[in-house]
């Protein structure tokens, strides 16, 4: 599930790789954390964010 995550946020939402490398480092990572990262970091904005929990929800 993490890897079809990952290739959602960079083919759909153009999350560069070494943002979500970032993300990654601080701590251990599950589905449901990573958006939430990725948005603390400043990576994601909040439509992007409801956008991948959406797509977390039907995945």
């Amino acid at each position: 599930m993490l890897e079809q995550l990952i290739n959602f946020l960079q083919s759909d939402l153009e999350v560069s790789a070494d943002a979500i490398s970032l993300a990654q480092k601080t701590e251990i990572i599950e589905p449901h954390t990573l958006p939430i990262i990725l948005w603390q970091y400043g990576l994601l904005s909040t439509h992007q964010l409801d956008y991948v929990f959406d797509w977390l929800e039907i995945a």
